[in-house]
């Protein structure tokens, strides 16, 4: 069965709008955890625009289910990371000036980089993921660095599906089939994640071998109106 992590990013970003103390991640992991999700997904950017340092420590220490750490090369956050130690890290590209995460990690133009940031991550015992964009040359290059498992970035397919640009969904969705035969032939778990939806969501699910989805904006969309415990209740439903 596939896994669902759910990522609670936005629920920090309603708190930090009004610098306050609510809404609580830990409350919103709580309640995402009773609707059925499998982990838990956080992204500690450089410039704390939402996750702070505080919400990765207490929810280390307070939620059952596997904490899923998104984090930059860079060495504070990789600091933070091997002293918290997470389950899982997924490291990703960050720009300040994105609005989330676009694309994928470029690890063939920063092979040595990222090579540095898994070994270290690994030797404090952290599960170490690469989000990448279903190109046959970052898999390939990817495959070399040590990493357990690649997170397959589906936001063309996403893009496109949300557009009901037919021939490009299908197009986008044949891409990632595709990468994720090249990621599981090299021995790498497969999970997959951005701008997935409940209605995009299915096609994603059913790839072959597929471990992990991540998936955060539309089911914190959905949940201002049914709850997240319910929202996630539903994603679940969907993907298996």
């Amino acid at each position: 069965m596939v896994l669902l992590g759910v990522n609670i990013d936005h629920v920090a970003t309603v708190r930090e709008a009004r610098k306050t103390n609510e809404p609580d991640p830990v409350w919103a992991a709580t309640l995402a955890e009773l609707g059925g999700a499998d982990a838990i997904t956080i992204h500690l950017r450089e410039d704390r625009r939402h996750i702070q340092e505080r919400d990765l420590r207490v929810l280390t220490e307070s939620v059952a289910v596997p904490i899923n750490l998104e984090l930059a090369c860079a060495a504070d956050v990789l600091k933070i990371a091997c002293e918290t130690t997470p389950h899982q890290a997924t490291l990703v590209p960050e720009r300040r000036e994105e609005v989330t995460t676009e694309g994928g990690l470029d690890v063939v133009g920063s092979c040595e980089k990222v090579a540095n940031a898994v070994r270290r991550l690994k030797d404090a015992g952290i599960v170490v993921s690469l989000f990448l964009d279903p190109d046959p040359n970052q898999i390939d290059t990817a495959a070399g660095l040590g990493a357990d498992a690649i997170e397959l970035h589906t936001g063309a397919y996403a893009h496109a599906s949300t557009r009901h640009h037919t021939h490009d969904t299908q197009a986008a969705l044949t891409t990632l089939i595709a990468a994720g035969k090249q990621v599981r032939a090299a021995g790498l778990t497969l999970n997959a994640g951005h701008g997935l939806t409940y209605r995009n969501v299915k096609p994603v699910a059913s790839i072959d071998d597929m471990h992990e989805l991540n998936i955060g904006h539309s089911i914190i969309a959905r949940a201002i109106m049914v709850g997240l415990e319910q929202a996630v209740r539903d994603m679940k439903r969907l993907i298996s």
